[in-house]
């Protein structure tokens, strides 16, 4: 064979190794948008499907590819695949330092502060309980040494709202029981992400030695921690002095706060080796606790990114896993540790953590069931297990498997049981009886005033910042959110909402957001105010019409200007309660809103009063100008 053919022959093969790696990156972010949209669809965590395809295409795949290869070979430490030598390790510290950016951005200390003492003594005395006693049972059940068993417990600690949303959507749970879940998920991950990485530095520091630390580990220990602040702190003012100088134009703001967290990462890392993960996340607190505006716009493409890397990373990781890693937990112990983690654990975390609060034992069981761990936990937990098996430390190769364990399963667990478990603990709400007001106005808040002072739960959204901000002076509940976005379908508190309440200044805004949130939220009933056109013609009466035929938003606008007063009157009889309503018609200052039932239970009146049903003893609710009948 002459030179010519040899070197087509490499060029070919070369060609195809290509074509390959192509084929499997695409095929790498197509089925990680796929899970993520069967997440979407079948509103379960994303993390299940990713983990599971990452484990088909992978591992399980060798069982029936005909030469006995995985479909998706990342490879960690050899020289072909996609990720050729050490490039998977650089690709995945990467992108975990951009996902613990963007979770730090989310720790606000006044939403410390201001969540309640039961979710602050879960992410500080809950997270200590589950560091101890997930690490005794890891030391003792499977036999690793104390730095990984700690290890092992400071990757579980976190939850995340990823894996919390999906699996409590659906359920009508108290208000209490949604609060404490959606903001021990939320607060927990940077939290445990921060627990997680300086455990990870001081036994990576020991190398091998297990629990022998000597002089030298500590120092270089101290040196990453004062680095890693040191950097993580300047960095973040830096970049919130070019942001508030406007030194960076709007459509560069995304891609250079992008190109800012990877060098803080990487020149974190030149200073004091594996400092860059918590220089980033002590970057994302601080920035996250600034005011500053355009960090909306940050975040917002955080998450977006957030979202492609996590897609991409749980495949890769779950491809990386070999049958010989699943191997070490296919095994009685593993489930003992499963066990202890599910049933002891998580419960001991949640009633010490609960003590002297206002919660009920079956709420507590209720939390202490739900704990499904999440991307953060996987994520870091298959970085810092590469990394000291890539140094050598003995049993390192453990810490994947088990986490990636503990992940899938209490997903699993509390995505098929969460309900019953609900229904057995008699925490799920026999009826919705939450009001959801869309727009955060003066009326709307002279209603949501009246509503919440009669006991009823009333939740005000709006996308304009002064209003919200009012609304809260007020002691109301109140959402900043755009009903253009489908942020509001992810809040978990707003479970126990059946009434929907569209009360803005547009008809077009009114209309959308009646046919959008009606079936989420508006299962004992939806309204909206009717349009001027609609007002104006007596013909036209529609059946989600709210209040009064003769009433839009300027009406109703200038009528609590006037008169910023909800009176009551009895109602006598049937016939009482039309000539009341025909008054209300005829009064130009007055509103009929509700009616109040014989056990003080509040009827929203639609614009169609007549459809409504009232018995003496019922009682009239209207805003404006008292009536003289």
């Amino acid at each position: 064979m002459n030179q010519s053919n040899i070197e087509s022959d490499k060029n070919s093969i070369f060609n195809r190794s290509i074509k390959l790696n192509m084929l499997e990156l695409a095929g790498i972010i197509i089925l990680g948008i796929l899970a993520q949209w069967v997440a979407w669809k079948f509103r379960i965590p994303a993390i299940l499907p990713l983990i599971l395809i990452g484990l088909f295409v992978g591992p399980f795949s060798t069982m029936f590819s005909a030469d006995g290869n995985k479909w998706i070979e990342p490879v960690w430490n050899g020289q072909n695949g996609l990720f050729p030598g050490e490039s998977l390790f650089n690709f995945v510290s990467l992108a975990i330092a951009l996902i613990l950016f963007e979770g730090g951005l989310t720790l606000k200390k006044d939403e410390i502060k201001s969540v309640g003492p039961v979710i602050y003594k879960l992410i500080t005395l809950g997270a200590l309980v589950t560091m101890i006693t997930a690490g005794i049972a890891a030391h003792f059940i499977i036999g690793l040494n104390w730095s990984l068993s700690f290890l092992f417990s400071s990757l579980i600690i976190v939850t995340g709202p990823t894996v919390i949303t999906p699996i409590l959507r659906n359920l009508p749970l108290k208000k209490d029981i949604s609060t404490v879940l959606k903001w021990e998920g939320i607060l927990i991950d940077p939290v445990g992400a921060l627990i997680a990485v300086l455990v990870f530095e001081f036994i990576s520091l020991s190398g091998d030695h297990g629990s022998e630390y000597t002089k030298e580990t500590v120092i270089e220990f101290g040196k990453i921690i004062i680095i890693g602040f040191s950097i993580g702190f300047t960095s973040a003012y830096v970049f919130a002095t070019s942001l508030r100088q406007r030194w960076i134009p709007h459509y560069l703001l995304n891609v250079v706060s992008l190109a800012i967290v990877l060098g803080v990462f990487v020149l974190a890392d030149l200073f004091a080796n594996e400092s860059g993960l918590l220089a980033v996340v002590i970057m994302g607190m601080v920035l996250g606790n600034m005011k500053l505006t355009a960090l909306k716009d940050v975040l917002y493409f955080k998450e977006t990114i957030s979202i492609l890397l996590i897609s991409i990373l749980f495949i890769l990781l779950s491809a990386n896993i070999n049958l010989t890693d699943l191997e070490l937990i296919y095994n009685w112990n593993s489930l003992i540790l499963f066990g202890c983690v599910v049933l002891i654990v998580r419960p001991l975390g949640v009633f010490l953590s609960s003590r002297k609060s206002s919660l009920t034992r079956n709420e507590k069981i209720f939390i202490s069931w739900v704990g499904p761990r999440g991307i953060v936990a996987a994520g870091i937990a298959s970085l810092f297990g590469l990394k000291l098996t890539m140094q050598g430390v003995d049993n390192a190769n453990y810490i994947t498997p088990l986490v990636f364990m503990i992940v899938l399963g209490t997903v699993l667990l509390n995505a098929t049981t969460a309900r019953i478990v609900a229904g057995l603990t008699k925490v799920l709400l026999k009826k919705s009886e939450g009001i959801l007001i869309v727009g955060a106005s003066e009326p709307s808040r002279l209603i949501a005033s009246y509503l919440k002072n009669n006991k009823r739960r009333v939740v005000l959204i709006d996308s304009n910042r002064s209003n919200i901000s009012q609304a809260k002076k007020e002691g109301l509940e109140a959402i900043e959110c755009d009903i253009y976005e489908d942020a509001i379908f992810e809040n978990i508190e707003l479970n126990d909402i059946g009434f929907l309440l569209v009360l803005t200044g547009s008809n077009t805004i009114n209309e959308y957001a009646l046919n959008k949130l009606k079936s989420a939220f508006g299962e004992e009933g939806a309204f909206r105010l009717i349009s001027a056109e609609e007002m104006r013609d007596p013909n036209v009466n529609p059946e989600e019409g709210l209040f009064s035929q003769t009433d839009d938003f300027i009406n109703i606008s200038e009528v609590v200007r006037d008169y910023p007063i909800i009176n009551e009157v009895k109602i006598t009889s049937a016939e009482h309660y039309e000539q009341l309503m025909k008054a209300t018609m005829q009064e130009v200052k007055t509103i009929p809103i509700f009616l109040k039932g014989l056990e003080n239970e509040i009827h929203i009146i639609p614009a169609s009063y007549d459809q409504v049903k009232v018995e003496e003893g019922y009682t009239l609710m209207y805003i404006g100008k008292k009536l003289n009948i």
